[in-house]
């Protein structure tokens, strides 16, 4: 049968379409020289804004480095100017009458009083009064009056040199104590130490306002004044070391900020610093400062922000016209989709129209197919019904001799009768299963068939009407199944139609044949061959209601249904008209069906 063909092809849709939505838009793509001005202002951008933070960086950073050199200049000579003022003191002390009459005459009553009168004068930490055995007997600390020093290095020195010394301690907090110490001599004899405390710290306190790290290391490199109180008493190495673990947060702000930099000289609390250094004229001492670079990222972020700001008016502008022009095309797009939307339902009804009209026209295939097999059917009634009055007459012929044999007490050769009878029932009832299930409707589904009990049952359909002309039939049937998936019914409906095509060609031959063979290759085949006149128009052969028939013999609809049936089974019907001999052959054409194979595995399932 002719298939209806679907409405989702191109000329459909392009018939279909509305006038309005034919008119050409405007093109989806901005304009070349648009998107290359994009592209280039954002290279500039990056390329500027990249070499404007290394030029920056590098100019700030070198203004930075000089201000903290100019800063440790001011810080040492502040540190100088402290030790030198208290330097003076024990010189000055050491010759004062009172402190000598003291020590000379054990008599320490008003000491302590001169001392704190002269500390208040010189603003010193500390001054102690220590006599020749090294015991304090008179100081601005009450606390200390009485303690030994003899062991102290300001207490040692200052014997053996008979001058100004000057000396480092470590108290037990951790912080160092600096001390100018003198002995004091009378008649070229030593009666005590005076000893002065450098008030150092006062210092140390002010470099902790700023935000520079500052330390001084003395010439064994230890640290001796920081405003980090962690890093007295270690070394530089040992000093930039110590510092508390960051977390995730304080390091991924510390890549962040450290990515635009130059490589940081070293990191104090977590921070990139630049480190400076400047020696002490004084014992070797070294002071040593360390400036974040923070004041350079607010000057650099400063101007970057306003180079960026200039870019980002840039781009704001160009997508500003790649908008209002997306914009003009999305109203074309809205005109266009309302057609689109109204062609969209347009073609939804028709192709619901045409799957309406495509399930009827299956309906109505499967009743045509039905009809011509109960056609078949009615032609094949006569020979039947001759089929089964042969068996009943025989059957009737049977009870009679059996009813004779009974009443002359012969039941052995009465039971060979009803055994005859039995077997004629059997052959009846095989005829009328036979007819019964070739009346049926075929199914759907397909499952395993062997084409050679399928050419059986065919021929046991077609077996009244071949008896009926002398017509000799030849099968020549393979010894192995041959197996196909189709429907059973539905592949003997196409045997039988050729079987009786065959019949009506070689009905006016006096010797008519009929060869039907079963093959199996590649494919599964099926051939009929008559004897018969042949096939006049082969093109229009398998064409629905085209027959060679006269009116009335045929509706032309058998080989149609027929060619149908093998397509759905996978396969083909062909027929030629044989050159030796006359005739036609028609052929089936099948699959074979091999469990062995996955594809064909699916397909039983």
């Amino acid at each position: 049968m002719a298939k209806v063909r679907s409405v989702t092809g191109k000329d459909d849709i392009a018939a279909a379409r509305p006038k309005g939505a034919r008119r050409g838009l405007p093109p989806v793509a901005s304009p070349w020289w648009l998107r290359s001005a994009i592209v280039v202002i954002i290279l500039t951008a990056l390329v500027s804004i990249w070499t404007t933070n290394a030029w920056l960086t590098e100019r700030f950073s070198e203004n930075t480095r000089m201000r903290a050199d100019l800063r440790l200049a001011l810080y040492t000579g502040n540190l100088l100017s402290e030790l030198q003022r208290t330097a003076v003191v024990p010189l000055l002390l050491a010759r004062d009458p009172t402190l000598i009459g003291a020590l000379n005459n054990n008599d320490f009553s008003s000491t302590s009083a001169r001392l704190i009168a002269a500390q208040k004068e010189i603003g010193a930490v500390s001054i102690r009064l220590l006599d020749a055995s090294g015991r304090t007997v008179g100081s601005t600390d009450r606390y200390q009056i009485g303690t030994s020093n003899s062991l102290a290095p300001y207490y040692v020195e200052a014997l053996r040199s008979r001058d100004t010394v000057f000396a480092v301690s470590k108290e037990e907090a951790g912080a160092y104590e600096f001390t100018y110490s003198r002995a004091v001599v009378a008649d070229s004899k030593t009666l005590g130490v005076i000893v002065v405390a450098a008030d150092l710290t006062q210092i140390e306190r002010s470099w902790a306002g700023i935000a520079d790290a500052v330390a001084v290391t003395d010439s064994s490199g230890d640290i001796i004044l920081s405003t980090e109180p962690r890093w007295r008493g270690l070394t530089m190495p040992e000093a930039l070391s110590v510092r508390s673990a960051p977390s995730a947060i304080q390091r991924a702000f510390q890549v962040t900020t450290d990515w635009t930099t130059a490589p940081a000289d070293a990191y104090v609390q977590g921070r990139a610093v630049m480190r400076s250094e400047r020696r002490i004229p004084f014992r070797g001492w070294k002071m040593i400062g360390f400036t974040t670079y923070s004041s350079i990222r607010e000057r650099v972020n400063a101007v970057l922000a306003l180079e960026i700001m200039g870019f980002a008016i840039l781009l704001a502008t160009s997508f500003y016209i790649l908008s209002r022009r997306a914009r003009m095309q999305s109203v074309a797009y809205m005109r266009e989709s309302a057609d689109l939307r109204a062609l969209n339902a347009r073609l939804t009804r028709e192709i619901a129209e045409r799957e309406r009209v495509q399930k009827e026209l299956r309906v109505a295939e499967q009743t045509v197919q039905q009809s011509s097999k109960l056609a078949a059917l009615g032609e094949m009634s006569a020979g039947v019904s001759h089929e089964l009055n042969q068996p009943l007459a025989a059957m009737k012929t049977y009870l009679a001799g059996a009813r004779l044999l009974l009443q002359r007490n012969r039941p052995e050769e009465a039971l060979s009768s009803f055994q005859r009878i039995n077997d004629l029932i059997d052959r009846m009832s095989a005829i009328t299963r036979q007819l019964k299930s070739y009346a049926r409707k075929g199914g759907e589904a397909v499952e395993p068939v062997d084409l050679r009990e399928a050419v059986g049952s065919a021929l046991t359909m077609m077996e009244p009407q071949l008896r009926e002309r002398p017509i000799q039939v030849s099968r020549n049937l393979p010894r192995g199944k041959v197996m196909v998936m189709a429907d059973r019914i539905r592949l003997e409906q196409v045997i039988i139609n050729l079987l009786r095509n065959a019949v009506d060609a070689v009905k006016d031959r006096r010797e008519g044949r009929i060869d039907i063979t079963v093959e199996s290759g590649a494919h599964a085949y099926v051939s009929v061959r008559d004897n018969g006149p042949g096939v006049t128009d082969l093109e229009k052969l398998f064409e629905p209601f085209w027959t060679t028939k006269k009116p009335g013999e045929g509706t032309g609809l058998g080989l149609a249904i027929s060619s149908s049936i093998v397509a759905d089974f996978g396969g083909r019907l062909t027929a030629h008209n044989e050159t030796e001999g006359g005739g036609a052959v028609f052929q089936v054409e099948l699959p074979l069906h091999r469990p062995e194979e996955p594809g064909e595995a699916l397909a039983a399932e």
